[in-house]
């Protein structure tokens, strides 16, 4: 029988737009070192162009782009996989894979520098234990610190504090130490627009999917501006399959 103390290593997907020049920031790989990588090279075609005719003319390009980014993550001794898909629509495309891969979470790469501070903001109901490991196993080796900001709009009934505490508490059950995790709450009129505006303070923000599904966190209205707007890198932690 499996100890059930001892932990896989989470799995990152990283969505990269291949054939744009979309690169990887090394900072980013060296946060992404203790868990497993997929990178996933997308291009998106016109709803015209069928991903066959897409896939015969860009095929050895993307492949070639693709497994560069990879070489990277490997120097870095990840455990590394690498797709490529031709789609008409990103946000189902980078659903899809995560779920076929059982991704952990899935991080839109950001230009960023050394990863030392990381938010994590708390809008509503997420799994705290798997956002938890995945902050934990990341920083186990650094002296990085953590800010859990739980955030509400005016009249919401999110129990912020609770959610906070939650969290910290897990966080130092998983081994971070207690001195580098700060809990902070805040009513705001929009957490989005909070998020983004104080991304900048911060080298990586790592939220939970929530009740969204995946590619509205990532990539739906609220979410996508976060991503979008953020001047670190953003990773999305999925619900486990079957929640």
């Amino acid at each position: 029988m499996a100890d059930p103390s001892i932990r896989e290593p989470p799995l990152v997907l990283v969505p990269v737009a291949v054939l744009e020049g979309q690169t990887i920031p090394e900072p980013l790989v060296e946060f992404l070192a203790p868990s497993d990588v997929v990178v996933l090279g997308y291009h998106v075609i016109p709803e015209q162009t069928p991903a066959e005719q897409a896939s015969l003319q860009f095929e050895d390009r993307a492949q070639d782009a693709v497994e560069d980014i990879a070489r990277v993550f490997r120097e870095g001794e990840h455990d590394v996989e690498t797709r490529v898909a031709f789609t008409h629509d990103r946000d189902r495309t980078v659903e899809r894979v995560a779920s076929d891969v059982g991704a952990t979470a899935v991080a839109l790469p950001n230009p960023t520098g050394e990863i030392r501070d990381v938010l994590v903001p708390l809008r509503g109901f997420v799994d705290v234990d798997r956002l938890a490991d995945l902050v934990a196993t990341l920083l186990a080796a650094t002296d990085g610190r953590v800010t859990v900001w739980g955030l509400a709009a005016g009249g919401s009934d999110f129990d912020t504090r609770r959610a906070v505490d939650d969290a910290v508490a897990t966080l130092t059950e998983r081994g971070l130490p207690a001195d580098r995790i700060t809990g902070e709450t805040s009513v705001v009129e929009s957490p989005v627009r909070a998020i983004v505006e104080r991304s900048g303070e911060f080298d990586a923000v790592v939220m939970g999917e929530g009740g969204e599904s995946l590619f509205a966190a990532l990539f739906g209205d609220e979410a996508e501006r976060v991503a979008e707007g953020s001047v670190a890198p953003v990773l999305v932690v999925r619900k486990r399959l079957g929640e």
